[in-house]
């Protein structure tokens, strides 16, 4: 069995037939378990992503992340994405509003140098 990026190859005994497998990629993102961090629980993790209808509902909108991103996100990194994914408008023409989980970082630019 070879790995070659995003498939793995297997080549079938006796027969001259190679089946290709995803093993990554979009497969792997509907696999993950996805949690919502902005709704963290008592004795720990965090509810699984989803919602019920948005006018209704006071807890604002979700900001769903991979369990395994979620672990390894710092405090201010969860208030900070969450921040910014309320600080948008929701639901522009049907679409669901995307932001980064973690902000770029900007350039600070020293004392009399000119860019």
């Amino acid at each position: 069995m070879l790995t070659l990026g995003l498939y793995v190859s297997t080549k079938n005994e006796g027969a001259d037939t190679v089946v290709a497998k995803r093993s990554g990629g979009l497969t792997k993102w509907f696999k993950e378990d996805w949690v919502d961090i902005s709704r963290p629980k008592k004795g720990g993790g965090y509810q699984k992503c989803g919602r019920k209808k948005a006018k209704k509902s006071r807890k604002g909108y979700p900001k769903c992340v991979p369990a395994s991103k979620a672990a390894r996100m710092t405090k201010a990194q969860r208030a900070s994405a969450i921040r910014r994914k309320r600080a948008k408008p929701q639901g522009v023409k049907g679409r669901p509003t995307m932001v980064r989980t973690f902000a770029k970082k900007r350039r600070r630019m020293r004392r009399g140098k000119k860019r």
